[in-house]
């Protein structure tokens, strides 16, 4: 009867270490597989993450090369509004240094503040009478030997012109009384000096052309004397008080 007994406990035996061998199997088997797929899944999570990271960067890249685009453009468009206001007050400076040249200019031509400079005098004076002459007023200084003078001086350039100290302007007016001038209601005997603010040797040159206005003069039997490269001094003209 013993025998059966050792055979019935081998075989139990065996059964137990087969079964703590496919125990052991298998939970070797169960946590492998739970590390692989734990593996996978992080591996899978940190490549998701990776990539939306990456994206958002690139999103915020281009966002901020617009933003420094629209700034680039808007300091461009400052910059060339900056430009054009400077251009525009240096054309102001110079348009009000040419307007005040020009308003400077047009107070000495019309008269309203005295002006000294370079000129020229010229020097009208009646001709020698003869006794023997038909009419004396062929030898007398009349306003339209004033007149010429004047046009021609102004046409030469000159920048004002009195006569007999007086000033002139375009609405002054000259009368010949016999022997004397009338000057805007003033009366002046001759000689008659006619004095000119400008370049001398222009006026000059032009009172002296041949067929001119001095030989026009002469031929009126007007004696006629030029003085040129003198300071002149001219006041404001008479104003009514």
């Amino acid at each position: 009867m013993k025998p059966p007994k050792q055979n019935s406990r081998k075989s139990f035996s065996k059964s137990i270490v087969f079964s703590l061998v496919f125990l052991v199997l298998g939970f070797i088997m169960a946590y492998s597989y739970s590390l692989s797929s734990a593996n996978k899944e992080t591996e899978e999570f940190t490549g998701g993450a990776f990539f939306e990271q990456e994206e958002g960067y690139r999103k915020e890249l281009i966002d901020q090369q617009e933003r420094n685009k629209d700034l680039r453009d808007e300091l461009q468009k400052k910059q060339s509004e900056v430009q054009e206001y400077e251009r525009s007050f240096a054309d102001g400076e110079n348009r009000y240094t040419e307007y005040a040249a020009e308003a400077e200019e047009l107070r000495r031509f019309l008269g309203l503040v005295p002006v000294q400079g370079n000129g020229l005098k010229v020097t009208l004076q009646d001709g020698d009478y003869h006794s023997d002459s038909v009419n004396p007023n062929d030898y007398i200084v009349h306003e339209s030997h004033v007149f010429q003078v004047i046009n021609e001086l102004y046409i030469s350039g000159a920048q004002a012109i009195s006569i007999n100290g007086q000033r002139i302007d375009g609405n002054s007016y000259i009368v010949c009384t016999g022997p004397v001038i009338t000057v805007d209601g003033i009366q002046y005997p001759a000689p008659f000096v006619i004095e000119a603010i400008g370049e001398p040797e222009v006026l000059t040159s032009s009172m002296e052309l041949t067929g001119g206005i001095m030989d026009q003069l002469v031929n009126d039997n007007i004696i006629v004397t030029l003085d040129e490269g003198q300071v002149i001094e001219m006041p404001a003209l008479l104003t009514e008080s």
